[in-house]
């Protein structure tokens, strides 16, 4: 089943550096249908999907671990293998000399007309990274960019509005 979130729905979450959840706010506890106690401590990719694909956290995980954010659409899986999409906004957390602590993540309901872009689009990349690795996945998503003119943001953020 697909959990659909309300416009006013934002999921929040804190990580380690190392990506281990330490801190979930209660939306996401209630759509990702684990208990708190559950996620802390756990790796966020608890709430991967089988249909996203590798290549997306590869250049998520590229990006923060530079200070930088990203915005990207994830869909996610519940503890009783449902699923939700999202519109992810995932930044670094500095302390006051500039040193990254961890990272948090703000996730709000997808634009449905954006999900029409973005579904097609990760299914060949899905099909790419069967085929040939992460590698082929993040060429189908270079090309598009490339065809676009766009940065990654700047494309995901242009489908957002």
């Amino acid at each position: 089943m697909l959990i659909e979130l309300a416009n006013d729905d934002f999921i929040i979450s804190k990580t380690d550096l190392k990506g281990r959840l330490t801190y979930v706010n209660k939306i996401f506890i209630d759509i990702a249908e684990y208990t708190e106690e559950e996620l802390l401590g756990q790796a966020h990719n608890i709430v991967r999907h089988v249909d996203m694909p590798k290549a997306i956290f590869k250049l998520l995980w590229a990006t923060i671990q530079k200070k930088e954010e990203l915005f990207a659409y994830v869909i996610n899986r519940t503890k009783g293998g449902n699923a939700y999409w999202v519109f992810a906004n995932i930044t670094a957390s500095l302390d006051d000399k500039g040193q990254a602590l961890g990272y948090y993540s703000v996730r709000r309901k997808a634009n449905p007309q954006a999900l029409e872009i973005i579904k097609p689009l990760y299914v060949k990349m899905l099909e790419a990274e069967k085929r040939g690795g992460i590698e082929a996945s993040n060429k189908i998503l270079t090309d598009i960019l490339k065809e676009k003119g766009m940065d990654y943001n700047e494309f995901i953020i242009s489908i957002q509005k």
